[in-house]
């Protein structure tokens, strides 16, 4: 089996790790649960399913959201931010509302993130690149379908 076809273990924990940080996003914040979240940019480095770090995840999906001039788009990840996830999951999120330029970019990012999550030394566990591998590919298929139907193959 190819490195591109992960195990049905690491499908189980990346769909474990996608309800998680579905369910983060989707709650108002994480305020009298006793996490503290530090900035918004922090969950691009947390990476674990610790409260903290899903609180971090969330604020920073939420910050992203919410910029209507979307800068985010033009910033360039690191391991960890595709890792975490938050980035990939804000352009799925925000595929009909993106530009042409914007898909286009999103899918770039998508389509470098298994290169990068691969790469020796970015200090990421083995099912910390399976599901950032798995979850770049599946928004890379998305956005590129986004592309296709509005902005042509051209």
């Amino acid at each position: 089996m190819s490195s591109d076809c992960p195990c049905p273990d690491t499908r189980r924990r990346l769909a474990h790790w996608l309800i998680l940080l579905a369910l983060a996003t989707g709650l108002q914040a994480c305020s009298g649960n006793g996490v503290t979240v530090t900035t918004p940019g922090a969950g691009l480095k947390c990476v674990d399913d610790s409260p903290a770090c899903v609180a971090e995840r969330q604020a920073t999906m939420k910050a992203m959201l919410a910029d209507p001039g979307r800068t985010w788009v033009s910033q360039r990840p690191d391991a960890a931010a595709y890792a975490s996830g938050v980035r990939l999951f804000a352009f799925k999120s925000k595929k009909k509302e993106l530009s042409c330029a914007e898909l286009q970019a999103g899918k770039r990012e998508a389509d470098a993130g298994p290169a990068i999550l691969r790469a020796p030394g970015n200090g990421l566990s083995h099912s910390q690149v399976s599901r950032g591998v798995i979850l770049a590919h599946e928004v890379s298929r998305e956005l590129g379908r986004e592309i296709e139907r509005r902005c042509g193959k051209g």
